[in-house]
């Protein structure tokens, strides 16, 4: 069985795959001080809860926090014997380069996103991740990943409005009944949910103009369910991406002899 783990600014995510499906997603709060120790206590206790009987064999790791790669590490060789692959390490082979400024680093999410949106939809992509960042990646005709866009994310925007603006709440992110707010909440609602409609939008049309061809939009991310309700923002939105991509860079290094 293969461990999935993809470490991000806010959270980490465990996945199982059993060479058919996976077996779980598990999320804990990303903290480069957390043990190895602790995450084997914290995942048994998650798989106990499952009932799931798991014998791992494998593991991948993606991470956009590289002082968290280390405890993972010591968890993979301290309680499973293995050593992982991790994704944007040289060791790690990706079934296609990324075609970017030389000198440049990918965040690991977006390679591992990338590959994983080709295999389900086909060339020529644009990903939308709703992340601590909301990133746009441009996936070509052969999967290779050549560039994208970086904008803040979403609850990032909320933080910094309410932090720099003593007078005003935090609010959940939610689509607005109207677009003209009656109320300090609904006002801020309505700003964060069509001004992020309006940057997707904006920047998807832009995309498919420097590109000078159609563009197939896929949303990923925990928020890609809510901007989904914006219609015609997407061609699809998948919740599953970047699990479904480690699979597919494990199963291509283990084909290439490596791991």
């Amino acid at each position: 069985m293969l461990l999935c783990i993809d470490t991000g600014n806010t959270n980490t995510v465990f996945s199982i795959w059993d060479g058919n499906s996976f077996l779980g997603h598990w999320r804990i709060s990303t903290n480069h001080l957390r043990t190895a120790d602790e995450y084997f206590v914290w995942l048994s206790s998650m798989i106990a809860l499952r009932k799931l009987e798991v014998a791992i064999d494998g593991c991948i790791i993606s991470s956009t926090v590289p002082r968290v790669v280390f405890n993972l590490r010591v968890l993979c060789n301290r309680y499973f014997d293995l050593r992982p692959l991790v994704v944007g390490k040289p060791d790690c082979l990706l079934p296609v380069q990324p075609r970017v400024d030389e000198g440049t680093t990918v965040g690991p999410d977006r390679l591992v996103n990338t590959w994983a949106a080709f295999d389900r939809y086909g060339p020529d992509l644009t990903v939308v991740d709703f992340g601590t960042a909301t990133t746009f990646d441009v996936v070509d005709t052969d999967g290779a990943y050549v560039g994208g866009v970086i904008a803040p994310g979403v609850n990032l925007s909320l933080e910094a409005l309410h932090m720099g603006a003593a007078s005003l709440p935090h609010v959940d992110v939610t689509q607005p009944q109207q677009v003209i707010g009656t109320n300090t909440v609904a006002c801020i609602q309505s700003g964060v949910f069509w001004g992020y409609v309006g940057v997707v939008r904006e920047i998807c049309a832009r995309i498919e103009g420097e590109r000078g061809r159609r563009m197939t939009v896929i949303a990923t991310g925990g928020l890609a369910p809510l901007f989904d309700q914006a219609d015609g923002l997407f061609h699809s939105w998948d919740d599953d991406l970047t699990m479904h991509g480690l699979r597919l860079i494990h199963d291509y290094n283990k084909e290439m002899g490596n791991g």
